[in-house]
């Protein structure tokens, strides 16, 4: 039987949402914090959920064992987190999100992440060029439920302009909108859908 909640959903539009972390919470350490980033990245996907008409209120927000979060009544959830930034999204088809701080690394992270072939796609600054690589294959990694062992198996085939590209993984194509603020990079899978993202801080 077709879900009923499906005929509210905007159909062509997604919305992620990002949450800036209070500054109180910010002296949270180890298992603490991990906990709160957690619970809080869940107040994310809800917003996203009420963006776009659907009712959590009986909904528990769940991963399985392999960290894989559950889909409900048809529809799917993914969330990422960070010490300043949480963020949350809430799709009818399955959905990665992923935020990362832009930050020096390391050559060896460098090779690890993309080809040679990729990185020549681009002309874009390095440091940035490789978070918005790094969020985007998250986001296809987690929208697919494996895991960062499969990293460079999504390769970058197409940059399509500064905020969109195409990733191919497992014989299929994934569209990919990334969203840069406060020094921070966020890429979501969004396939053939509109994107409108929402920053609370």
């Amino acid at each position: 039987m077709e879900n009923p909640l499906k005929e509210n959903i905007i159909s062509d539009t997604i919305f992620p949402v990002i949450l800036s972390v209070p500054q109180t919470k910010k002296s949270l350490k180890g298992r603490p914090m991990v906990k709160y980033l957690s619970e809080y990245a869940r107040r994310a996907v809800e917003i996203s959920a009420e963006k776009n008409n659907i009712n959590l209120s009986d909904v528990n927000l769940v991963k399985n064992s392999n960290g894989v979060p559950i889909s409900f009544n048809d529809y799917f959830w993914s969330l990422s987190h960070k010490s300043d930034f949480v963020g949350g999204v809430v799709a009818s088809y399955r959905i990665g999100i992923d935020i990362e701080k832009v930050r020096t690394f390391t050559s060896g992270l460098y090779k690890k992440t993309a080809s040679e072939k990729e990185w020549n796609l681009s002309e874009d600054d390095r440091a940035v060029l490789f978070f918005r690589y790094w969020t985007a294959k998250e986001a296809v990694i987690k929208a697919a439920g494996s895991g960062l062992k499969d990293l460079l198996r999504c390769r970058i085939v197409k940059i399509i302009d500064k905020n969109n590209l195409v990733i191919k993984y497992n014989d299929k194509e994934w569209y990919i909108e990334c969203f840069v603020f406060n020094g921070h990079i966020s890429s979501i899978v969004k396939n053939d859908k509109k994107v409108k993202w929402t920053l609370l801080e």
